[in-house]
């Protein structure tokens, strides 16, 4: 799509400079429920996003009808949004950079052109191995979402940068029911190559860990030792991501301002922010704002190195944008505690008296991600003596993250993302409350 004509008129109209972000979805969602297809959707979506700068003030404009005749319009838009900011703040438009890193694997054309009657095939598959793992699976349902993304970044200073990614979602939740009791448990794999996706190991994690729920109860309150899952620790982490946002610094709405430099976790503790990871739809060579993304390590053994930028933050902290500038804040790309060496099987069997907690609930609710304080509902198995005595409901734990991250014993070589790429491997903790009966 040639967008000069725009830049033109802009240009016209008194616009200084002028930047448009493109973006094209394709998305295909499957969906089998107790042997039946349940959603079989596909839709293409587009979003154009087109920003200027008239008289020092940033206008913005977002439009779904692509349509290069409208372009009038859009001109006109942007100078009556300007119009209206009364912000003092200044605003960019990006040259660009130098250069921009060559990342591989973005794309796997093998997944996009795949037959669609194999991946309805894939589902279905995958709910049959779920329904038929135990007698006591009551309700399964298998998902595949996929996803592929086209991003074009353009602006009248010269900038013209492209990248296509594409990524498949695969996974499911059953409910197992026993003697009155049931226990529900989600499990999935994201990738963009197929092969990948072990249909087997994906229904038996699923189903055993629904399975081995049953008939939790709470226990006695005190403090425990505990081993935060890799599932677990990744929704604690995402829950305080905002903390290591430059923006937050500035508002005054992060702990770890003024804290560069000082040990804030315990050394075994390595926190990354990683555009380059493969089969990610989150990597990239370059951010919304078309600076060029760089991998960071915002916690390295333990300390405090840096926050995440945009370009208006890194103008007030008299520093560069760090290429997390994305949806007009600062995000981050892949985000995650990165992996040590100890096995999960080796620290359930070094544990004394402890929990070992695979669930937490209400991370939106129960967390503040100002102060890092938390009180979550929780679930999974207590330990005794290195053995797993029974599973464990209805209880709550609390504490403060920067403090769980500086009581951090161990870290499992078993790193995990969420479904926003923000992910963990299993951390065993010296102790945490818990409340239960």
């Amino acid at each position: 799509m040639n967008f000069d004509r725009l830049f033109e008129l802009a240009k016209e109209a008194g616009i200084e400079s002028i930047q448009v972000y493109l973006e094209e979805n394709e998305q295909l969602e499957l969906s089998v429920f107790k042997g039946e297809l349940e959603k079989n959707q596909m839709a293409n979506t587009s979003s154009l996003i087109i920003q200027g700068i008239y008289k020092g003030k940033m206008g913005r404009m977002t439009t779904e009808v692509i349509d290069l005749d409208q372009a009038d319009e859009w001109v006109d838009a942007i100078v009556k949004s300007a119009s209206l900011i009364e912000s003092q703040d200044e605003v960019f438009i990006y040259e660009g950079d130098k250069d921009y890193p060559e990342i591989e694997g973005l794309y796997q054309p093998d997944l996009h052109e795949m037959d669609i009657a194999k991946k309805i095939q894939l589902a279905f598959d995958l709910e049959s191995k779920m329904a038929k793992a135990d007698e006591r699976i009551d309700i399964s349902q298998s998902m595949y979402n996929e996803v592929t993304k086209r991003v074009l970044i353009q602006n009248s200073k010269g900038l013209k940068l492209e990248k296509r990614v594409n990524n498949a979602f695969v996974g499911g939740q059953v409910v197992a029911r026993a003697d009155g009791d049931n226990r529900s448990a989600f499990d999935y794999e994201q990738s963009n190559v197929i092969s990948d996706f072990n249909l087997d190991e994906i229904a038996e994690k699923m189903v055993t860990k629904a399975v081995s729920l049953l008939g939790a109860k709470s226990i006695k309150s005190s403090p425990y030792e505990i081993i935060l899952t890799n599932d677990a620790s990744a929704s604690l982490l995402q829950a305080y991501a905002s903390m290591f946002s430059a923006e937050s610094v500035q508002k005054g709405m992060s702990k770890l301002s003024d804290k560069i430099g000082q040990t804030i976790a315990n050394d075994l503790i390595t926190i990354v922010d990683d555009p380059f990871l493969a089969k990610s739809p989150r990597s990239g060579a370059f951010d919304d704002e078309g600076v060029k993304t760089q991998h960071k390590e915002l916690i390295s053994s333990g300390t405090l190195k840096g926050y995440l930028h945009n370009l208006k933050t890194a103008k007030k902290a008299d520093s560069t944008s760090t290429g997390n500038g994305f949806r007009g804040g600062v995000v981050p790309t892949n985000f995650y505690i990165q992996p040590g060496s100890s096995k999960y099987d080796e620290l359930v069997k070094s544990m004394d008296k402890g929990m070992i907690i695979t669930d937490l609930q209400g991370t939106h609710s129960g967390t503040n991600a100002i102060s890092g304080d938390f009180s979550l509902q929780a679930s999974g198995y207590y330990v005794e003596k290195g053995e797993i005595v029974k599973p464990v409901a209805l209880i709550t734990v609390a504490g403060n993250y920067l403090s769980l991250l500086q009581d951090v014993e161990a870290v499992c070589d078993d790193l995990k993302f969420a479904y926003n790429f923000i992910g963990s491997p299993s951390l065993k903790i010296k102790s945490l409350a818990v409340s239960g009966e």
